[in-house]
């Protein structure tokens, strides 16, 4: 029988801990430091396309459901 689950993409977790916003008011802070409020104000407005969409909404439902420590190992120190 096949698990249909979806399974977390890695490529994406790695670009929450380490890549920084590469436009708008928060330029060059790291994606997952980015408040919630600018998050939601995405949910409701609309995630924008290709990669940097995937990971700002992965990064909203991470901290939605209080799922943080998902990141811990990823991110440098």
């Amino acid at each position: 029988m096949q698990d249909n689950t979806p399974q977390p993409n890695g490529d994406i977790l790695f670009q929450i801990a380490r890549e920084e916003m590469p436009y708008g008011k928060y330029k060059g802070t790291l994606i997952y430091k980015l408040p919630m409020f600018y998050l939601e104000w995405h949910k409701r407005n609309g995630f924008p396309k290709g990669k940097i969409g995937i990971a700002l909404e992965t990064l909203y439902e991470i901290k939605l459901n209080g799922l943080e420590a998902l990141l811990k190992p990823l991110i440098r120190r």
